[in-house]
């Protein structure tokens, strides 16, 4: 129960931080996806199941609160928390490679299918400049702001787990 409240308050705070502060600092109106960070962590470090109910809770809240087509991002969200899940029996909390890349790879995967269905199906076909203007400056955004938020998130994981063996 502890974690489950952890988690939540984990990702509304993070939701939060993500809609307030970090607007404030954008750079160029670029602003790193911090709930895909909370998505694919929780996804390696606690498995599939885990993943997707981060994920589907992250896509609710920007759904609710700036979703045009409610359900697009809960959609997103749960499908990368799933795939992050398929890497934990290959994590280890010290490893800082596994992370980076499995985050790397779910902001590319989050802002090509933003892409195609925000921009694609509506005949803007310039991928270029949408590529080199807005993904991958997102993306090198989102990995600096990785560094610091995992070694957070791998505490909380951590204390959280030596919680639920000293209760068990």
């Amino acid at each position: 129960m502890l974690r489950k409240l952890i988690t939540f308050l984990t990702i509304y705070l993070c939701f939060i931080l993500q809609c307030s502060v970090f607007n404030h600092i954008s750079l160029g109106g670029i602003v790193p996806n911090i709930l895909i960070i909370i998505t694919a962590s929780f996804g390696f470090m606690r498995g599939q199941n885990t993943g997707m109910a981060v994920g589907l809770v992250a896509g609710l809240f920007i759904d609710i609160f700036f979703g045009s087509p409610f359900g697009f991002m809960v959609l997103i969200y749960t499908i990368i928390g799933y795939l992050n899940g398929f890497f934990k029996n290959i994590f280890y909390p010290e490893d800082i490679k596994l992370p980076m890349i499995l985050i790397t790879v779910s902001e590319l995967v989050y802002c090509i299918l933003y892409y195609i269905f925000k921009f694609l199906l509506r005949g803007r076909l310039n991928i270029g400049y949408y590529f080199v203007h807005i993904m991958l400056p997102e993306i090198v955004y989102t990995i600096i702001i990785t560094l610091p938020l995992y070694l957070i998130i791998v505490w909380i994981n951590e204390h959280l787990e030596a919680y639920e063996r000293r209760n068990s």
